[in-house]
């Protein structure tokens, strides 16, 4: 580790710890969606559909859902607070600003903002996989210790994208947009509802999704299906989607604090 990086990363680390102790002022507050969205949707979804729908490849409905909910949380922990947190950080508190009057840079306020989507991401999904696990839907629950990490991979680019997003939009009103036409039809269409074996064209045009990779990976481990090939394949797209989207997102970042 070169001085400069280890230099970056204390700096970076001071905007995760100003992130967590404005976010535990509030923290019941806070983590009550993250947690109350996963358990209602599993409970009405998975317990009320499971008697109707039968089996999907030995594992009942609700067993199915199961790894979804885990990264769901870790998409939607990532992308609110990369995207209407950071825009207000930006835009109505100036608290990027303020920071950068110190020998914090825009690099280290981009990786600090990634560090604590991964730290929150990873921390929520591991809770709600210990939910799972507790409830009985883990077919293979030695998973429960792998959650917090794919979690937190999964959500460094899904807050790429609401750093994207963020130096994109005019005003807050747009985020509305991104998430009807990005996030919403990422959320619904990849796999977490049901599977994508019989649809060709859905399963091809998935694969341009890191929340897709995310989505099997968890998959994989919650079921118990170690298949090398297919968690090489997953995890490799899942790091590329997530060099590709961070280094545009910082890119953009980098024009919109500097101007």
């Amino acid at each position: 580790m070169t001085d400069e990086f280890r230099t970056s990363f204390q700096l970076a680390w001071h905007v995760v710890v100003r992130n967590w102790v404005v976010y535990r002022k509030d923290f019941l507050a806070n983590i009550s969606p993250t947690l109350a969205d996963p358990a209602l949707m599993l409970t009405a979804l998975g317990m009320g559909l499971s008697p109707f729908i039968g089996q999907i490849g030995g594992l009942s409905y609700a067993q199915y859902l199961a790894p979804g909910m885990v990264a769901t949380t870790a998409l939607f922990t990532a992308f609110f607070e990369s995207s209407y947190g950071f825009y207000v950080k930006m835009t109505f508190e100036s608290v990027f600003k303020a920071m950068l009057t110190t020998p914090i840079g825009v690099r280290e306020v981009v990786m600090g903002e990634f560090l604590w989507g991964f730290i929150r991401a990873a921390l929520m999904g591991g809770t709600v996989g210990v939910f799972l696990l507790l409830m009985g839907l883990l077919s293979n629950p030695w998973s429960v210790f792998l959650f917090p990490l794919i979690a937190g991979l999964l959500a460094v680019p899904c807050g790429a994208i609401g750093l994207l997003a963020s130096a994109m939009v005019r005003n807050i009103n747009q985020f509305q947009t991104v998430y009807s036409f990005l996030i919403a039809p990422i959320f619904y269409l990849s796999g977490v509802f049901f599977p994508l074996g019989d649809r060709p064209v859905l399963s091809v045009i998935v694969q341009f999704s890191p929340f897709y990779h995310g989505v099997r990976l968890l998959q994989l481990s919650a079921w118990g299906q170690w298949h090398p090939g297919e968690i090489a394949w997953h995890l490799g797209m899942l790091l590329l989607f997530t060099a590709g989207l961070c280094y545009w997102a910082y890119r953009k970042v980098v024009k919109i604090l500097t101007t």
